[in-house]
């Protein structure tokens, strides 16, 4: 157990590029971590670290033994998961990552309803709309709302992701309703600025399947579907939209969908994690818990079932 708490030091250090960095990140002091990678020199007999007073390096030696190291203590990880899993017990933590409008709208709830099925699952949740480096930030899974192009990793797809261009009656009796794509270059528009489409929105023609995008632009940029979503309801210009977010909208009459007809979409969401030759038996069951949420819950998302 003192070696593999060695090599835990030694890893940490090196991923977080210094014993400052690492104590921060393990909750352990600096001095301790420098302890534990002295002694896990001393015990194997060779220098695994180029220690500087402002940086850290590698040696040829400590090449060698990371990238086994790394493996070792996956591979015990394993085996500790198969021994649950041969007992029927599931415990542990999950690290997910997701954007935050997956979490401040009801598909957030698939989170809560994971965590009062599983008590024993513990979930830390990191809600970001920036990318996020699954591997060298530590994440299980994430979920993700886009076109998936990403083959380092393996995914899940959970649903369809459907957009929608909207705007609320007033503006669209004050400006006339766009019958095609082209038209929507010569209204106000709200944008996204975390959308990968921005201000070239992307339609599709409903006869020849050909992609037309559409140049926008206006005065409101911001990066929250949300808000986004309430600029459109003041009225502020035609708005892009994942389809849930203003589904409810859309039915009680404050916001009018348009252009139905050109809108299609190869996005998804998905639960996306990293290549690893065994999936925890936790990460696996909330994988499953949620391709089979998205089943049976109806928040006008195509489901994939």
């Amino acid at each position: 157990m003192d070696t593999l708490t060695r090599i835990r030091a030694f890893i940490a250090v090196i991923e977080n590029e210094g014993f400052s960095a690492a104590a921060r990140k393990t909750g352990r002091s600096k001095a301790l971590l420098s302890k534990y990678v002295r002694e896990l020199e001393d015990e194997i007999g060779v220098l695994l670290i180029n220690r500087t007073t402002r940086q850290i390096a590698l040696t040829a030696a400590g090449e060698v033994y990371m990238a086994r190291a790394g493996q070792i203590l996956s591979d015990l990880e394993c085996l500790t998961e198969k021994a649950r899993e041969a007992t029927g017990e599931v415990k542990g933590t999950i690290r997910v990552t997701a954007a935050r409008t997956f979490g401040d709208a009801e598909l957030g709830l698939s989170l809560v309803d994971f965590a009062k099925a599983h008590p024993d699952i513990g979930l830390d949740i990191n809600l970001d709309d920036g990318f996020v480096d699954l591997v060298n930030e530590g994440f299980d899974v994430a979920i993700r709302m886009t076109r998936l192009a990403d083959s380092a990793m393996i995914a899940r797809r959970l649903a369809s992701l459907d957009f929608s261009i909207v705007a609320s009656p007033d503006l669209l009796k004050r400006l006339g309703r766009p019958t095609h794509p082209s038209q929507v270059a010569n209204y106000p528009a709200i944008i996204d600025s975390n959308s990968r489409l921005f201000s070239a929105w992307m339609f599709r023609d409903p006869e020849t399947g050909q992609s037309m995008p559409v140049n926008v632009s206006g005065q409101f940029t911001v990066n929250s579907p949300m808000t986004v979503r309430a600029a459109a309801l003041a009225g502020l210009g035609v708005a892009l939209s994942p389809t849930f977010v203003v589904r409810k909208e859309i039915e009680n009459g404050s916001l009018v969908p348009i252009l139905e007809d050109f809108m299609s979409s190869e996005a998804g969401i998905y639960a996306v994690f990293p290549h690893r030759r065994h999936l925890p038996a936790r990460v696996r069951l909330f994988v499953d818990f949620m391709a089979d949420w998205f089943r049976r819950h109806d928040l006008g998302l195509t489901n994939e079932g």
